[in-house]
Parts: C-alpha cells; sequence; structure tokens
C-alpha cells in the first residue's frame, strides 16, 4: 500500500511539473473589470506566471470548499458533543445509583454484582 501511494504521489508530481513548465508565460491580473475599476479610480493590476494562477485557483478553491464543508457540519459536530455530555452525565448517575443500591450490601457481593 505504501508504494502505491509513493507511485501516486510520484505521478501527481511529474503532472504538476509539467502544467508548471507548460504555462510559464506571464498573465496580468486585475482587482476590477476595466469599467469598474475606471469608475472607482481602482487600477490595480499585477504580473504573474500562468502556472501560479491555476495552483492558487486550485488551493482557494479546496480552502472555501474545506471552510463550506466545516460550517455545515456544525450541527453534527454539536450534536455529537451534547450526546457526550448527556452520556457522561448518565455514567456519572449510573454510578451514583450503583453505590447507593450496594451501600449495604457485603463488599464481595457489590463487586459480582458490577462485575455482571
Amino acid at each position: 500500500m505504501r508504494y502505491i501511494r509513493y507511485f501516486f504521489l510520484g505521478a501527481l508530481a511529474l503532472v504538476l511539473i509539467s502544467v508548471a513548465l507548460a504555462n510559464r508565460e506571464l498573465v496580468n491580473l486585475q482587482l476590477l473589470p476595466t469599467g469598474l475599476s475606471d469608475l472607482l479610480g481602482i487600477q490595480h493590476q499585477i504580473s504573474l506566471p500562468l502556472f501560479i494562477v491555476i495552483f492558487g485557483g486550485v488551493i482557494a478553491g479546496l480552502l472555501v470548499g474545506f471552510v463550506w464543508e466545516w460550517l455545515r457540519e456544525h450541527k453534527h459536530r454539536a450534536e455529537a458533543a451534547r450526546k457526550g455530555t448527556e452520556v457522561r452525565q448518565l455514567q456519572r448517575e449510573l454510578k451514583r445509583t450503583q453505590k447507593e443500591r450496594d451501600k449495604d450490601k457485603d463488599e464481595v457481593l457489590a463487586i459480582l454484582d458490577q462485575a455482571s
């Protein structure tokens, strides 16, 4: 299994390197569309190699997806935390009830009752 993972990572590295080498030309990225930037007076642009733009877009998409999924699963995490708290409370209550039940019994019989 380890070799399959190494093979996959090596193949992925080769693909990423070939994409980077094939897309080295510079592109201009603008903050706003031309009409809107003329209207607002904000004309900010930067020149980057195309492969950085591609990889940056992929990374930004992954981050947005991770954050979106984390927010979507909040209700499930909250429910799990609430149930965990309830389980701990019920376990404490069970121990307290067993101690009350076994306080008049012989110590050996109380241990045998707890084991079953």
